[in-house]
């Protein structure tokens, strides 16, 4: 079943989205939720979009999620500090986080922030240009609820916590966003809610068996990307982003989705650091502008038009989605509307 789709500005769905969480927290929190999750609307991440809304919202309303949290910076001003959430929005702690970050990196050379006492925060991608925009590369990584086995295991104890890096440089920064999962479980989510099929590897039913049927596979486990190696990459992301900062780890992230009796606890960490600890500016524009020039110039295999970075093809969807506005589905538009009554309601 699939459902009919309308063009939307983006500056329009940008507004509705902003509207929408003011009635729940900050202004200029509301701002940059809304910013993040039409960011990823724009850049063809749909499981970190709009969709996202009735449940943040839901947990902000039972009180699962500090609507005006106190950020609290702790450290002295060397390299290093630690942001306690106060269990405020996810966005809002990261973006706290990476500000802290990118002022430590400017300063110092290299940052380590780490945060607990956070929530889901969406695309990493935000965060990471936020430190590109700054001239910065940037790690961003994050643990998460159980949705994946750990390999040889078929129950759900890992997050598909996603690996994030990002290197500024010339027309084409490089930004690599990718769960540890074949696929983030909000696509999975997205596909049941738009009754559609996913497809086969994705993930495993409640009962251990390869299944298309996004319902079912919501009961059971989506799978880790190239096996052992997806499982070993999430598990050191609850140590480095979990255990580090004191968040909850290794399966005690609670869900946001189904799980509404606390808080999650979710933990993120951030390596910031400047591009030219060891050459000169210049030069590392200029050899990185080199670097991409080379991979795009590979002889491209059958059935490829080019070769693209990390994070081009979004960067282009962003930008015709800025110039041509954005196609959203009838059923995403109904729920806009149902969150505006609810936040009319809640304000």
């Amino acid at each position: 079943m699939v459902s009919a789709s309308h063009c939307i500005g983006h500056a329009q769905l940008l507004a509705r989205v902003t509207e929408i969480f003011a009635a729940y927290v900050p202004r200029e929190h509301a701002a940059f939720i809304a910013h993040c999750l039409v960011e990823a609307e724009a850049r063809g991440v749909a499981s970190h979009g709009i969709g996202r809304i009735p449940v943040y919202t839901k947990r902000l309303r039972l009180g699962l999620v500090n609507a005006e949290p106190n950020l609290r910076v702790s450290g002295d001003e060397g390299a290093t500090a630690h942001v306690d959430g106060d269990n405020g929005m996810g966005y809002v702690v990261a973006h706290r986080a990476m500000q802290v970050a990118i002022e430590r990196a400017t300063r110092h050379g290299v940052s380590l922030v780490l945060a607990s006492n956070s929530n889901h925060f969406g695309m990493s991608a935000c965060y990471l240009q936020m430190a590109i925009d700054q001239g910065l590369g940037a790690m961003v990584l994050t643990n998460a609820p159980p949705l994946m086995p750990v390999w040889g295991g078929r129950s759900p104890f890992l997050g598909t916590s996603p690996f994030a890096l990002g290197m500024p440089g010339g027309a084409t920064p490089l930004k690599l966003d990718m769960a540890t999962s074949v696929v983030a479980f909000g696509k999975l989510r997205r596909a049941a809610r738009l009754g559609e099929p996913i497809p086969e590897g994705w993930a495993l039913d409640s009962e251990g068996r390869s299944t298309t049927d996004a319902e079912q596979a919501i009961k059971g486990v989506v799978l880790p990307m190239a096996g052992p190696k997806g499982s070993g990459m999430a598990l050191l992301m609850e140590a480095l982003a979990g255990v580090m900062s004191g968040a909850a780890f290794g399966g005690e992230v609670r869900n946001q989705n189904s799980d509404f009796s606390a808080p999650q606890n979710v933990g993120h960490t951030f390596l910031v650091f400047r591009t030219d600890l060891f050459l000169p500016a210049a030069d590392y524009a200029s050899k990185m502008d080199e670097l991409v020039g080379r991979a795009k110039a590979s002889p491209l295999a059958e059935g490829f038009d080019e070769v693209l970075m990390p994070g081009e093809r979004e960067d282009r969807l962003c930008q015709q989605a800025l110039h041509d506005g954005l196609v959203i589905g009838s059923a995403d538009l109904r729920m806009l509307d149902e969150e505006r009554e609810l936040a009319s309601a809640h304000a």
